[in-house]
Order: structure tokens, then C-alpha cells, then sequence
């Protein structure tokens, strides 16, 4: 049995599938990515996320000509989304272009600001130096504006945020001319984030998990979720693995 096809409908009235297949990991070639996007779109995935950070933007870029030259599905049926590093935060519109250009994509269907940290243009990544990091006020409504303009070129068709506070969502909302269609956060059994979901629900901002599973396979992460003996024992009970 394929992955239910469940979506919600983002408040930029995009249909966003509830379960998407993550492409954060250790150092993939073409040829696995290709392997992985087949395997996933032929089990009825049809949200792929990545990040310019992880690396893996040109091996996906490859996958997806491939599924679309060979018929496998149209654009228009994949959910796209990716998410901007912190040291692009001065020209977002030149961070996305490049995003779509390694993904071999004229749009996305979702963009995100990946982390609310401030970093130097031209920073190391995925793991910044210490001189990195620059010690002004983060200035999350110009960054905002950079993400209005992405959707405004039609570069992107929804924009939110990742790993934002109760208090820089709040912020944010203040002042945005289009309003964030998602909050992605770290959520999982060992970590539920209830008062940022119900924070999140009463204002009509769609709450999407990272590493829901736990983070097995990253350089940054850990597998204490799927090794935790309690969820382990449902598993069990339920005859899964």
C-alpha cells in the first residue's frame, strides 16, 4: 500500500500533502537520488523537501528531469519545497534562483527561511564557523520582504519560516504583507511543541514537522526516537518495524 494521498490547504490556498520524503543526508550521488525519488514517488510520495544546506539540491534537480522526462509524473503534481541559508538572508531572490536552478525547477511550491540566525555572506555550510555568525539584531522584516519578492517574481507559490519562537512568529505576522503559509519545526514523540501548535492553529499557520522519525542518517541528529523503547513497543503491537 502506497502513502495515503492527505493534504491541507495552506492559507496561500496551495494543497500541501501531509507526508513528504526528506532529502537530508549524508553525501548522495546521482544515481541514489535517482533510486530514492523512484522508490518514493512509487509509493505515492508527492512532497519532496530539501534545503540548499544539505547539500543535495543538484542530485534532486537530476532525479526530478528524470521522473519528468520519462513520464513518471508531471510538475504539477509534485510538491516542491525548499529552504534558503541563513548567509543569503541579504538577496533571497538570487538564493532562490539558484535553489530552482540546481533543482532544474521554474518555481516551488513552498519556500522557507531556514534558520532565524545571522550570518555573514559567503558562510560555511552545513556547520558555520564561529566568525560566521554576526552579532547585529536579526532583522526578520527585511528578510520578510525578500521573501514577499520571491513570491511576487513568482518564483516560489507559498513562503513561511523554520524553527521561529512563539515571539518572532507573533513578530512576523505584525508586519507581513503576505502572511506565512508554514512554521517548520523540530517535532516528534520526545519533542511535541504543543503551545507553538496551538499557537500556530489559532492563527491559520500550517505546522510542518522536520524529523519526525528522529534525524537517523544526518550528521546532526540522532536516532533516539525510533530506538526509544516505547516507541519501539507500539511498533511491536502494531507488527511494524
Amino acid at each position: 500500500m502506497g502513502i495515503r494521498e492527505r493534504v491541507s490547504q495552506l492559507y496561500s490556498g496551495i494543497a500541501i500533502p501531509l507526508i513528504g520524503f526528506g532529502t537530508a543526508a549524508k553525501a548522495v550521488n546521482i544515481d541514489q537520488m535517482k533510486q530514492a525519488i523512484d522508490t518514493a514517488l512509487q509509493v505515492r510520495y508527492r512532497h519532496l523537501h530539501t534545503a540548499s544546506i544539505y547539500g543535495t539540491e543538484p542530485a534532486l534537480g537530476e532525479a526530478l528531469n528524470h521522473v519528468f522526462l520519462t513520464g513518471i509524473i508531471n510538475r504539477d503534481e509534485l510538491f516542491v519545497t525548499s529552504k534558503l541559508f541563513a548567509g543569503d538572508h541579504d538577496d533571497l531572490v538570487s538564493a532562490l534562483k539558484t535553489t530552482l536552478k540546481n533543482l532544474q525547477l521554474e518555481y516551488l511550491y513552498l519556500c522557507l527561511i531556514h534558520w532565524p540566525i545571522n550570518l555573514r555572506k559567503g558562510a560555511s555550510h552545513p556547520n558555520p564557523k564561529e566568525e560566521d555568525f554576526l552579532s547585529l539584531p536579526l532583522d526578520i522584516e527585511s528578510i520578510w520582504r525578500g521573501m514577499e519578492q520571491c513570491v511576487e517574481l513568482g518564483l516560489t507559490k507559498s513562503i513561511g519560516v523554520s524553527n521561529l519562537s512563539y515571539k518572532k512568529l507573533s513578530e512576523l505576522l505584525s508586519y507581513a504583507n503576505i502572511s506565512l503559509a508554514v512554521n517548520q519545526e523540530e517535532m516528534h514523540p520526545l519533542w511535541q511543541q504543543k503551545k507553538l501548535r496551538d499557537y500556530c492553529s489559532n492563527v491559520n499557520i500550517h505546522v510542518s514537522a522536520w524529523y519526525p522519525l528522529g534525524g537517523f542518517g544526518t550528521f546532526y541528529c540522532s536516532n533516539s526516537v525510533m530506538e526509544n523503547p516505547v516507541i519501539e513497543e507500539i511498533a511491536k503491537k502494531h507488527g511494524k518495524t
